[in-house]
């Protein structure tokens, strides 16, 4: 066998080992390369890259069996040398990897007498997208209008993102669109369409969101939301001095408590949000009171009238009594003066009213009594 029939034997036999690497992004990758099945002596150990940042293919990094690890082109202290190089072995470990490291790396050994010989070795990134849900803010109304947007912003590659709509079925619809970004990564956003009743108001839905750069779905739930003003407001009473201001709204009302006419005295009133207080029940309380619901979306109110008696009436209703009494006697007064049958029976009344007189008086006191009968 000649020597360049050895020779080329030999070239058949000597690898150079690498390896496409795949890492999620901020991680660290092993980028492998050695070679075996060879004698020959190794002199230098060579690493070039061509990436998203270096799109022109460059040394970067020289490795020498007294100097070692040498960068060229300004240092990079995420690469570090983990091989041996009396073992062929020239194995870089990059740590926090980012998308502008993805690309194809080169791992040239220069050996003799065989040569330069060389591999390459991709390097793929995995990015998980943020993820989230935004609430639109649906007010109540009869039209479709969109409820909410499920994102995965920023994933390499795309994410899947759909919605588990349970019993709303056909009450609600989707659409998905993506958009792809210079750096590689891509966002994805499903919408979710529906017409915004009160029936669809605290329906519970689930966005999940899929794909390789995530080791698991995961699923973002969502309570729609409809949004509407205060409705109809009512006053309640709780006590016979205490009232209550009530509605429906969402968000929730805050209320405000006025008097027409007058300012609300602390000393003679007290508001607690939606309630109201009257703290002494006197007469100057007596008015007009408005309760305003009011939130975001707009406001309504509620009056309440407020009568109050105060202690001056129950003198009144006494002195009203006393006047009443009087009328009545004054009457009586009047009626006996003004009928003169009812005088002469009074009279008469009041005579018979002696019972010790002397017996022979008898007969002159019926006489008397006679005259006093007769017209």
């Amino acid at each position: 066998m000649t020597p360049a029939t050895q020779y080329s034997l030999h070239l058949l036999t000597l690898q150079v080992i690498g390896g496409s690497v795949t890492v999620e992004q901020g991680s660290t990758a092993i980028l492998s390369c050695y070679v075996i099945d060879t004698n020959d002596d190794l002199t230098q150990i060579t690493w070039q890259r061509k990436t998203r940042e270096k799109p022109h293919n460059d040394n970067f990094l020289t490795i020498l069996p007294r100097e070692g690890a040498q960068f060229v082109n300004g240092d990079d202290d995420r690469f570090k040398y983990i091989g041996n190089f009396n073992n062929k072995n020239g194995t870089l470990q990059l740590s926090n990897v980012a998308l502008k490291d993805e690309g194809r790396y080169t791992c040239i050994f220069t050996l003799f007498p065989s040569g330069n010989q060389k591999t390459e070795i991709p390097l793929n990134l995995l990015v998980p997208p943020f993820t989230n849900i935004k609430d639109k803010l649906p007010t109540l109304g009869t039209g479709e209008v969109l409820f909410a947007t499920c994102t995965a912003a920023g994933s390499k590659p795309p994410a899947e993102v759909r919605w588990l709509t349970g019993a709303l079925g056909e009450n609600v619809r989707t659409t998905t669109n993506s958009t792809q970004h210079n750096n590689g990564t891509t966002t994805t956003v499903s919408s979710l369409f529906g017409v915004p009743m009160r029936e669809i108001d605290g329906h519970q839905v689930q966005c999940v969101i899929s794909g390789d750069s995530l080791s698991k779905e995961e699923t973002l739930p969502f309570t729609i939301q409809v949004y509407f003003s205060p409705t109809e407001v009512n006053i309640t009473v709780i006590s016979e001095d205490s009232f209550e201001c009530v509605t429906e709204a969402k968000p929730n009302a805050n209320f405000t408590w006025s008097r027409s006419g007058q300012t609300l005295l602390e000393s003679s009133v007290k508001v607690d949000g939606a309630k109201l207080q009257l703290l002494s029940l006197t007469s100057d309380l007596n008015g007009l009171y408005q309760c305003e619901a009011s939130n975001t979306y707009g406001s309504k109110r509620g009056q309440l009238y407020v009568h109050v008696a105060s202690g001056a009436c129950s003198a009144a209703w006494a002195l009203l009594g006393v006047l009443i009494f009087l009328t009545i006697v004054g009457a009586a007064v009047w009626y006996f003066y003004t009928h003169e049958d009812q005088r002469h029976r009074f009279r008469l009344f009041w005579r018979r009213v002696p019972t010790n007189q002397p017996a022979g008086d008898s007969a002159a006191q019926q006489e008397h009594h006679q005259m006093e009968q007769s017209p």
